[in-house]
Parts: C-alpha cells; structure tokens; sequence
C-alpha cells in the first residue's frame, strides 16, 4: 500500500530559458554569407506601398553591378512577367525614391536613359561615403629602440600633381529649324492673263464691247476705262478661239459672289482658268480617228444620184441595170 501508483502522463517540460523558437509563423534557419550577397534593409523588404513585384524588381536591380542594363525589355527577357507589369513595378520604384531615371544627351549626340538605384531613399551621391572596413583592435606592441641621429638631408622633392583632365565640351543646342510658310494664294502671283495671236482691230472692239457691257447683267460688274482695256486681250482670246459672246457673257456672269469686292480680279481670274482649248480642224478630228475611213460621195454618171465611192462611175442600180442590158 505504500508503493506510490503513477497513473498521470508527466507535466510538459518548461521551455529554456534564452531558446527563441516561436511556436507558429516562420522559422529562420540563417547561414552566414562570406561572399556573393546583397544587402536590403527592411524599409524595402517589408513596404506598405510597393507591390510584391517592385520590391523583388528592387531587390534585382540592387544586387547587379554597375553598368549593368535594366531595359524593360531586357528584364522582361529575364522574368517572366510582362513589359506592362515590370514597367508597372519601375514606375512604383520611381513614386517612392528608390530609382530614378533621366534622358541624358552624351558628347556624341546619342541620348541615354541613366537609371540610378538608390538602397535608401532620400540620400545622395555626394553625402554616401564607401563602407570603411572593421578594425579588430590588437595588442600593443613594445615600442623598438629608437635609432641614433643621423644628418639632417635634403627633403625629397614632391612629384607635381598631375594636371586634371579638360572637362569634356558640352554639346552645343541644335539651332531651332526656321518654318517658312507655305506659299498661298495671297504671296503666289496671279497667272498672265491669256493673249491672242493677232489682236485685230475687229477682235479689240468686241472684246471692249463685249466687257463694258457686263454690268446690264451684273450691275456688281462696273469696271473702269483701264481694267476694260487691261482684259479686253483676254476676251479676244477667247473670241479667237471661236467662242460665242453669249457664253463668254454666261461664263463671267454666273454664280458672282456676294459681296464682290473686286470685280475686274474675279473677271482675270475666270478669263484665264475658264479659257477654253481652239477648237480642232477637220483634219485633226479625222487624225484623232484613224480606224474611220470617210469614203467621198461621187454622182452618178447617168442618173446624177449622189453615191459614196473612191472612184467616179455609176451607182449601184445603174449598173445593174447595164449588167442586164448586156
């Protein structure tokens, strides 16, 4: 009765003091890297703002060297997301200081995108300093007998420093290209007015008749004494190229604009770009239609009827009626 019974399963045991091990979430099992890392400081890793995409595409761009080319193109060659989303993730780099991008224009005229990846943002090239290595202290030294004293000599003449290099010349601005306007109606002069072969006398007088008396038709039309004979060579031309004065009259007339400020400029205008063509002899018509053979008509020796033939004779029912005679 006095052997104690253990019917109890032992009580867990109490954790150790100093043991970090969390009991849920993540668990790191972090080894010391000697060489090849990079180092991201927390703000980046664990941003509110940025997109998982952005802060693995900073992560990127920090751990390559300099000079290295990060086009959209190329990491989207690397990664595979697209050129929509890796430009997506630069433009939130961009938003939050952590890159910068600039259009630079090199001495030979080429133009360069210069990206610069900052691993804080907020800081400046000037103000960053190299990371100084850590110095282990060690343990003093016995201090060595100092030498005996020698003579005193000369002190060694200090090279010269070496002259700095001539800033490279910076490239002149393209002078701006000199815009010259398009001639226009106004600055083209007007086209010459139309001038007959022979201005006959007869030519002149039908013409200036013909052109003083436009305003029983469109009173708009009032020209003076110098712009009738000014135009009258026109109107001949016209007249030589046998047109009727009423469709001379009709053309110059028809569809006037209203106001019309300058009559005798829209009658020198209609006149020289509604110049008709002379019109074409016989012989150019029959030239222009050379697979229609005119055969001439001839009369017939005995019953004087007109017949179509190259050769004088008899039509068709005289000879016949000779064929039958015979």
């Amino acid at each position: 009765m006095d052997t104690p019974q253990i019917t109890a399963p032992p009580c867990a045991p109490s954790p150790v003091p100093g043991d970090a091990t969390p009991s849920s979430g993540v668990i790191h099992i972090n080894f010391r890297h000697a060489a090849g890392f990079t180092v991201i400081g927390n703000h980046l890793a664990q941003h509110r703002g940025l997109s998982l995409a952005a802060i693995g595409l900073a992560a990127h761009i920090q751990s390559l060297p300099a000079g290295a080319r990060i086009g959209i193109k190329r990491l989207a060659e690397r990664f595979p997301e697209s050129e929509t989303r890796i430009a997506a993730a630069l433009r939130e780099l961009e938003a939050h200081g952590y890159l910068h991008r600039s259009r630079v224009r090199l001495a030979d005229g080429r133009i360069i995108t210069r990206t610069i990846s900052y691993n804080q943002p907020g800081t400046d090239a000037s103000t960053t300093a190299a990371p100084q290595p850590r110095t282990v202290p060690s343990k003093p030294t016995p201090q060595p007998t100092p030498p005996p004293p020698q003579r005193k000599t000369a002190p060694e003449p200090r090279p010269a420093p070496a002259p700095a290099p001539p800033p490279a010349p910076m490239p002149q601005p393209q002078p701006a290209p000199v815009l010259v306007p398009a001639p226009t109606a106004r600055t083209t002069p007007p086209p010459p007015l139309p001038q007959p072969q022979q201005l006959t006398p007869e030519l002149q007088r039908v013409a200036t008749t013909l052109l003083a008396d436009l305003r029983r038709h469109a009173p708009q039309l009032i020209l003076s004494e110098h712009d009738i004979h000014t135009l009258a060579p026109g109107v001949a031309t016209w007249l030589e190229r046998d047109a009727h004065p009423d469709t001379i009259r009709h053309a110059l007339t028809t569809d006037l604009p209203n106001p019309l400020k300058h009559p005798a400029k829209l009658l020198r205008h209609r006149i020289t770009a509604l110049l008709p063509p002379p019109l074409p002899g016989a012989q150019d018509v029959a030239r222009a239609r050379p697979g229609v053979i005119v055969i001439p008509l001839q009369n017939c020796d005995r019953c004087d009827r007109a017949f179509r033939s190259r050769n004088p004779g008899h039509c068709r029912d005289c000879r016949s009626a000779l064929h039958t005679a015979a």
